[in-house]
């Protein structure tokens, strides 16, 4: 390929391959920045039939039970009462790997849950981390592109891997947590959830607040080392599938404490992080989360294709209480997921049983298409009709955003008082006993060490060394080390 301006895919100059089109800075994205969804729907259209990215999973179905008064914060009808009860199914997954591939791996660990709320169906689609690699959803395919296989070598490349993570320094953050001691979960009951976005709720009243979600492992967190991965992979491909499908049909339910911070509206203008950046956490100090409820798995599924391999998850799908935020990375993915969905498993998938609303019923006017059911039969198919059909509430499920009155544009992330890529990675590595220490900088020197360029390695410690001196001092040493 000859060198020269990257452009679209009809060839015209990309001004800004970093940041995606918001509403002024800090505002909402812009279905206008055409670069950031034809970037996405074709990163969603590279692979059939498995998903691009969360391919490898397992799930199980089980009960939410709240416990905590939350009305103040939101009016979400399935969060209305101490004690209520939804129907969930959670999909857990690995990230980069395919169906193929082997649970014992150091990856993220998807967390995706589906409440089957009376008022539809509610999506969440986090993490077992609590935050990630980049900020914005139009470098996602670039990223995920350094960690599937290389299109020439058809290898996952280390190269690729470090080469954009050196020159992304926001990752240093994730990239810390991943190479830490929780970077490989001994099973999936074995290590926490999170939300990882920001989302928004709202009360009655129309009053706005913040909220992050955390799902807090009731078996207690365990993890494995690289050597004992390596050998369990090898041994056990399945081990993490495996461990939770026997405990749950042993009556051995796993659980998990539902927290949630929340921050009220008017404090998010003059944080000191920026609470819509999704490499960066919200301090325990700063909002102590606060127990609301219990989840609990307690049901496998009865064919892991039709339950586990066709459950679609969106986090544009919401129920009224609960929104979104303007959070760059949600906001691309409230486009990229749905539209992933409609392409891999068809523009009927929600149709399927595992997917379906299972305290309510799905009205719309939505027709045909493939695998279409018929399960409308003679009713009108526009809005309004005076034949009895379904009509709008006139009340929006959340809150607008205020104050994106600003020029549009490809708008960096706004910065706020103690931001910068480096600040909680620094602060996350000092937390960490000295054994921590030590197997993170093994862990990372082991994976720096095996890229071709001296460059590219310099570069990746670099932004370690930024995060702490003695980080990036260790790191050094570590990968000289083993590079020779």
């Amino acid at each position: 390929m000859t060198q020269g301006p990257l452009t679209t895919e009809a060839g015209a100059p990309v001004a800004d391959n970093q940041n995606s089109e918001t509403a002024g800075v800090g505002g909402p994205v812009l279905v206008q920045d055409q670069l950031l969804l034809e970037k996405l729907a074709h990163f969603n259209r590279e692979r059939i039939p498995e998903r691009v990215v969360h391919a490898r999973g397992a799930g199980a179905y089980g009960t939410f039970t709240i416990t905590a008064d939350v009305t103040p914060y939101t009016r979400a009808k399935f969060l209305s009462e101490v004690g209520k009860q939804t129907e969930v199914f959670l999909r857990f997954s690995t990230v980069a790997g395919n169906l193929g591939a082997a649970d014992a791996v150091r990856d993220p660990r998807g967390f995706a849950l589906k409440f089957y709320t009376e008022e539809g169906n509610y999506d969440l689609v986090g993490n077992n981390t609590p935050v990630f690699f980049i900020k914005d959803a139009i470098k996602f395919p670039d990223f995920i592109h350094t960690q599937k296989r290389d299109p020439y070598t058809g290898s996952q490349e280390p190269d690729n891997v470090w080469d954009f993570w050196g020159l992304s320094p926001e990752s240093t953050h994730q990239v810390t947590w991943l190479h830490g001691d929780r970077g490989i979960p001994a099973s999936y009951r074995h290590m926490n959830g999170y939300g990882s976005h920001t989302y928004q709720w709202n009360n009655e009243a129309g009053e706005v607040f913040w909220v992050k979600y955390h799902f807090k492992t009731d078996q207690g967190i365990k993890n494995l080392t690289t050597e004992e991965a390596n050998k369990l992979a090898g041994e056990d491909p399945d081990s993490h599938q495996r461990d939770l499908r026997e405990a749950i049909e042993r009556g051995e339910f796993p659980s998990w404490t539902v927290q949630v911070q929340i921050m009220p509206a008017a404090d998010a203008a003059t944080y000191r992080f920026n609470p819509f950046d999704l490499t960066k956490v919200w301090p325990h100090e700063d909002y102590p989360p606060i127990e609301i409820g219990k989840l609990e798995l307690n049901r496998n599924p009865e064919n892991i294709f039709a339950e586990v391999e066709q459950s679609i998850f969106s986090p544009a799908h919401f129920v009224p209480g609960i929104g979104p935020s303007p959070d760059k990375m949600l906001q691309g993915r409230l486009f990229a997921y749905g539209d992933a969905h409609r392409y891999r498993v068809g523009i009927n998938a929600d149709h399927l049983p595992v997917n379906r609303p299972h305290a309510t019923e799905a009205r719309t006017n939505a027709r045909d298409g493939y695998l279409y059911d018929g399960r409308h039969k003679g009713a009108k198919n526009y809005e309004p009709n005076s034949f009895g059909g379904p009509f709008q509430t006139d009340r929006p499920l959340w809150q607008s955003f205020n104050g994106f009155t600003a020029a549009t544009g490809n708008h960096e992330a706004p910065v706020h008082a103690e931001d910068n890529d480096f600040v909680q990675a620094g602060n996350l590595y000092r937390l960490m006993s000295e054994g921590e220490k030590e197997r993170l900088i093994a862990n990372l020197a082991g994976a720096i060490s095996k890229v071709s360029r001296d460059d590219i390695a310099e570069r990746a410690i670099n932004n370690f060394r930024q995060a702490d001196g003695d980080f990036g001092k260790r790191l050094e040493a570590a990968v000289q080390a083993l590079r020779g």
